[in-house]
């Protein structure tokens, strides 16, 4: 039918059977079988996207001319033949629409409401293709639309048709369609709907119902931003309703509304820093007033993810006063317990070693991570308050984790206490990273904070024992040179003389350890060769050779990640040796021990993926033996 729907359309006595044809499609389509209806599916999204296309040139004026003026009336005919098929489609959609990404509460084979554990990659590719296809239903007749969502929606609220699978469903549909209506239209709908669902919230008993209608409610109202941006009461009722599921215990609930608060605030973020029309504040004031008790209830890992979304308001605040007032009051408590911590570890350092207190400096440190997530630069006050007593604790920690592995052994790195320690060293390490990495391009700010780390950060990765090096550290170093590029110039030897002999040492003794170290050690390298390449030409010839091996080595690794960068660094590094005046030189040195080695992973059959590569390399290397260049390089090249 797919192939032949134009000719059936074509004589009337057809066009009975088409119909008819459709309508066992439809039913066909109710049937409970996942493959059957995969198939039906695409044959939906496919005559649907034909119809969508002519009604959308039908639209537009521009487009019409190309339906020659007759075709116009048969467009309009079309449109009508199909509104029948298409409006029980639009029912389908509605009872079968599959589980969106964001909804975390499923129902398990016992009938239990419970977090989802694992993700279903074919519901979600099915959600997708539904989710158009309903789309283009929507356009085709919009009134139709809202119409069959709004009585479905009625049914749920007089108790006809509850049940959690048919409002899962329902909601899942409504919240697929945004923006695919009016602004006008859309508004009127969605007033109705998260006006129906609260209501449907407040009168239904059991807390697996409760669950179900709190889902639904977050899914729908954060897949209209438009909406709540244009509507300040309905965007507070929602953000307070949210605050309210923070505490609704049950399974997935809370995870699901700090994730909708999160994506709500990144949307509509300006509208909680200023003074709404009946506010005596702004609403993030009024937020950080009730911060301790909105927040009680959370885990630690939702507390982070309420603390980004927080950050992302006050960014968005452009009063650099008040803005720093509402960083400290976010930071408040976090800090009251830093300072306690710090303040009992002055009179006795092994407060410390308490693996209670290891927990929380690393949950303290973790929420000053998401909030520099989304503050960036505007992070500066709070970051520069517990700087240096970060790295002191970050010493205290990495000196602990080498006594450990020095006196019990390579296994000593398994146990718990060492691995909590570790994981304290490396949140360090990510929220320097993560702070310089968002915050803007200034030199003046990241500077300030390399040199503390040079001995506390880099000596300690060079002193250690190989197990108890952080491969944070080099992705630290890397983006620090990426983001500050040439300033840090003067740098680099302190940097190289820390991190490259001892890295090289645990990461060429064969392909399989430290596999953090091996990626992050040569895209620290490629950052040198890209922003820093002088500080490579004053290498001496034994470090020079050094870092050429290292590079080799890295595009003859089967892992393709590691050879990848490999080969993209050697690309920087032979463009960068053609300009420099040491040209003649490097190429005397390497250019028949590079050609041979690419030949060599070219052509053993391992290294396939990287293929485009070897040729650009080899490309490079032939575009010097031109003719102007041939005997001059074989001056260069070695007898």
């Amino acid at each position: 039918m797919q192939f032949h729907i134009r000719v059936l359309e074509s004589a009337p006595d057809t066009v009975a059977l088409l119909l008819a044809g459709l309508e066992y499609l439809i039913n066909i389509s109710y049937v409970d079988d996942t493959e059957v209806f995969k198939v039906c599916l695409d044959y939906w999204n496919t005559l649907v996207l034909e119809l969508f296309d002519a009604h959308h040139n039908s639209d537009n004026p521009a487009a019409s001319i190309n339906l020659m003026g007759l075709q116009m009336p048969q467009v309009l005919q079309r449109r009508q033949l199909y509104s029948n098929p298409m409006s029980k489609l639009r029912g389908l959609m509605i009872n079968r629409m599959a589980k969106p990404e964001e909804v975390l509460i499923v129902e398990d084979e016992n009938g239990n409401i419970v977090r989802e554990t694992m993700k279903d990659n074919d519901v979600l590719v099915q959600y997708k293709i539904m989710r158009e296809t309903l789309i283009y239903l929507s356009h085709l007749d919009h009134d139709d639309t809202e119409k069959q969502m709004l009585r479905k929606l009625t049914k749920q609220l007089s108790g006809e048709e509850w049940a959690w699978n048919t409002l899962n469903t329902l909601c899942w549909a409504i919240g697929s369609i945004s923006g695919s209506m009016a602004e006008d239209q859309e508004n009127r709908f969605l007033v109705m709907v998260i006006r129906d669902l609260l209501n449907l919230c407040e009168i239904t008993k059991g807390k697996d119902n409760k669950a179900v209608i709190a889902s639904n409610i977050m899914y729908v109202v954060g897949q209209y931003p438009r909406f709540l941006r244009a509507h300040w009461k309905f965007l507070k009722t929602v953000v307070n309703k949210l605050f309210e599921f923070m505490h609704e215990t049950h399974p997935g609930v809370q995870d699901m509304a700090c994730d909708t608060f999160l994506k709500i605030v990144q949307k509509c973020k300006r509208k909680f820093v200023i003074v709404q029309v009946g506010e005596r504040e702004p609403f993030v004031s009024e937020l950080l007033s009730g911060l301790a008790s909105t927040v009680q209830d959370l885990e630690p890992h939702q507390i982070h993810s309420f603390y980004e979304s927080v950050g992302n308001m006050i960014h968005a605040e452009s009063d650099p006063l008040k803005r720093d007032e509402y960083l400290r009051r976010l930071m408040e408590l976090p800090n009251e317990k830093w300072a306690e911590i710090i303040g009992q570890a002055r009179h006795s350092v092994e407060v410390l070693k308490d693996p209670v207190v290891i927990r929380t400096v690393l949950n303290i440190l973790q929420t000053n991570t998401s909030a520099a997530t989304s503050l960036g630069t505007d992070f500066l006050s709070q970051i520069s308050l517990i700087f240096l007593d970060m790295l002191n604790v970050y010493r205290m920690y990495s000196e602990l984790v080498s006594a450990s592995i020095t006196d019990g052994g390579p296994y000593a790195s398994k146990t718990s206490f060492v691995k909590l320690l570790r994981s304290v060293k490396r949140e360090t390490l990510k929220l320097i990273e993560t702070f310089l990495d968002k915050a803007e391009d200034q030199p003046h700010i990241g500077k300030q904070f390399v040199s503390p780390m040079m001995e506390y950060v880099l000596a300690d990765y060079a002193r250690n024992v190989p197990d108890a090096r952080e491969s944070e550290v080099l992705s630290l170093f890397a983006t620090i040179i990426n983001k500050y590029k040439a300033t840090m110039l003067d740098d680099v030897p302190n940097i190289f003389e820390a991190v490259f002999q001892c890295t090289l040492e645990m990461i060429t003794k064969n392909f399989e350890d430290y596999p953090e170290h091996r990626l992050k050690f040569f895209s620290l390298l490629r950052a040198i060769a890209t922003f820093c390449f002088p500080a490579l030409i004053k290498l001496s010839s034994q470090q020079l050779k050094l870092v050429m091996d290292s590079i080799i080595w890295a595009f003859r690794h089967t892992e393709r990640n590691i050879a990848e960068t490999g080969l993209n660094l050697l690309l920087e590094m032979l463009k960068n040796f053609q300009q420099s005046a040491f040209c003649n030189q490097f190429f005397r040195s390497y250019f028949i021990q590079i050609e041979q080695e690419i030949f060599a992973v070219l052509t053993d059959t391992f290294h396939k993926p990287g293929f485009k590569l070897h040729v650009l390399v080899l490309q490079h290397l032939f575009c010097l033996v031109i003719p102007s260049l041939l005997s001059h390089l074989i001056l260069l090249l070695p007898l």
